[in-house]
């Protein structure tokens, strides 16, 4: 997925799908230890994704705490 398809995405979907995709890179880890994974490169679409994923919630944290800073 891109950065503008999780932008338009909940925080809890975000966070739901943040699970989801570390735990398939836990398995595809496995998969890479036990020399059975057949993608090597879905390894590093997935950290890609997690980061994608981290710095789009993080980018909401920062505008929230901008938008208390304003207001107070």
């Amino acid at each position: 997925m891109e950065a503008t398809e999780y932008r338009d995405m909940t925080s809890e979907n975000l966070r739901t799908r943040l699970q989801e995709t570390r735990r398939e890179l836990f398995n595809l880890r496995q998969q890479w230890y036990a020399g059975s994974l057949q993608d090597h490169n879905r390894l590093r679409a997935v950290r890609k994704d997690i980061a994608r994923i981290l710095t789009v919630l993080r980018e909401r944290e920062l505008a929230a705490e901008n938008q208390e800073g304003a207001a107070a």
